[in-house]
């Protein structure tokens, strides 16, 4: 079998090459061998789409964690896991200063040089650093930047992780690369996968985004929990793309209004927070709206600001109107809801482990329980940074307490010889079934029905002889997603 890495054991294998998985890998000194699998280009990754930035409190004059906190359970549906929230306010701080202090990450200043902070729903103060509208994609290129200079971690760009299983001591990972199947052996795992958007027909995430770290550790006996918490983002520029053009919630915070068909605002009859509510009141306001208007067309009005300010705060998303004829400093943007993130995934601890020895998993994959049942904004890159930095820290601490390292390395898993490639349209169908479902306001017959289809789904992957390729692994991550999704909402 051909060597798809440099090495065939590491001591550490992190699968994926988002905020989490590169703040994690640059936890471990040059003693620690670190593999980091990126599924497609290195900078391809929802992290790097993150438009609003970070929240963290940094000023304690005219903020607290207390409120903070606050905010975050309010949002969360009160379903937070307590220790987690603590530990992501308390904590956070000190990671976004690691970040721009020692790895050269710029967040948008006023002319006296203070951050300029802003607002975004369900924060009670302006507590959000960002750098302009592209705060993820500003983190990723200078952590990025950050592993490059790092000999300890090499990087397998279009690298698709099939399976995990366990041995002595570890795990063999068996990987795809350039249409090759090849195993790795490492003695701890870190999943960063990201979410599972490319499940649903209209998200805000990239192509990377089909749950294969969920899936992952779902065949590996880790509990996958609350996996059918999902959010869907109120305002997505409303187009027939696939992948979706996020509207920042920082958009709202900055004075932006909705309105619905008739151009008029409305969500006054829904809650008095109007637009800067927690995001699943919003859009759940805007399918009530919808239905009472008989219309699914809505509008983000923020042409009452100054256009010079627009264009300086907002210019990734000014150009990504201006893509479409919308002109946002004149023109309402058209949005509707769509999928956005998950907050459900693999359980952990606050350390980051999972219930499989070993394994650990940060940032969307994981279910931390610090979002409940609905992430306020821009706590996602805070979390990916603050239990990244915690699973690595764990993984030191049991290297240095002497765990043994991988000492077993079974033969791989052979490529089926011959198989036949994925039927076309299964991906189609699995959106097709999610959307029509369980989109912001269940459909539970939809649901019933739907659960049947990805189980039919899942019987024809595993018994159908295909050839085991980065499709393959997508669609089946997809199906077995959907299929846990589907089952937690119908068994509720």
């Amino acid at each position: 079998m051909d060597k798809l890495t440099n090495k065939s054991v590491y001591d550490v294998l992190v699968v994926g090459s988002g905020v989490a998985g590169m703040y994690g890998s640059l936890q471990f000194d040059s003693s620690t061998s670190v593999l980091m699998l990126a599924k497609y280009e290195k900078n391809v990754s929802n992290s790097n789409l993150a438009q609003g930035g970070v929240a963290a409190v940094l000023d304690l004059k005219d903020d607290s964690y207390e409120l903070h906190i606050k905010d975050t359970m309010i949002a969360g549906g009160n379903a937070n896991d307590t220790e987690a929230v603590d530990v992501l306010v308390h904590e956070g701080p000190g990671d976004v200063l690691n970040v721009m202090n020692n790895m050269g990450v710029e967040f948008d200043r006023k002319e006296d040089g203070t951050l300029d902070k802003t607002l975004e729903g369900g924060h009670s103060r302006r507590r959000i650093m960002h750098y302009k509208d592209s705060t993820g994609a500003e983190l990723v290129r200078k952590l990025l930047a950050e592993t490059e200079k790092h000999k300890n971690i090499e990087l397998g760009e279009n690298t698709t992780l099939y399976s995990l299983s366990r041995v002595k001591s570890g795990f063999r990972a068996d990987i795809i690369k350039d249409g090759k199947l090849g195993s790795v052996f490492c003695s701890y795992c870190i999943l960063c996968t990201g979410g599972i958007g490319r499940i649903y027909k209209y998200t805000t995430n990239p192509k990377t985004a089909t749950g294969d770290g969920i899936r992952a550790a779902y065949e590996l006996g880790a509990k996958i929990k609350n996996l059918s918490y999902i959010q869907f983002h109120p305002t997505a520029f409303n187009s027939e793309d696939g992948e979706q053009f996020l509207i920042s919630e920082s958009v709202r915070g900055e004075g932006a209004v909705l309105k619905n068909c008739n151009k008029e605002r409305f969500m006054q009859r829904y809650d008095e927070r109007l637009e800067l509510a927690p995001r699943d009141v919003v859009s759940r306001s805007i399918i009530l709206e919808s239905r009472r208007t008989g219309s699914n067309n809505f509008y983000l009005d923020i042409t009452h600001e100054d256009p010079d300010f627009l264009k300086r705060r907002f210019p990734g998303i000014y150009e990504g109107c201006m893509k479409y004829g919308v002109d946002m400093t004149k023109d309402f943007i058209p949005i509707f809801p769509c999928q956005h993130y998950l907050m459900g995934g693999i359980e952990t601890d606050i350390d980051a482990k999972t219930t499989v020895p070993r394994l650990y998993a940060a940032g969307e994959c994981a279910n931390t329980g610090v979002h409940g049942k609905n992430r306020l904004a821009s706590n996602s890159l805070l979390e990916a940074l603050v239990f990244s930095r915690r699973a690595a820290q764990d993984i030191k601490r049991c290297m240095a307490a002497g765990f043994p390292s991988v000492c077993e390395y079974p033969s791989p898993v052979e490529p089926v010889p011959c198989g036949a490639p994925v039927p076309k349209g299964i991906k189609t169908e699995i959106r097709s079934i999610m959307q029509r479902g369980y989109f912001v306001l269940p459909d539970y017959g939809a649901i019933r029905s739907g659960l049947n289809q990805i189980d039919n789904i899942l019987k024809r992957l595993k018994s159908g002889g295909f050839s085991v390729t980065t499709e393959f692994c997508e669609v089946l991550s997809m199906a077995t997603a959907a299929h846990i999704i589907l089952s937690e909402v119908d068994e509720k």
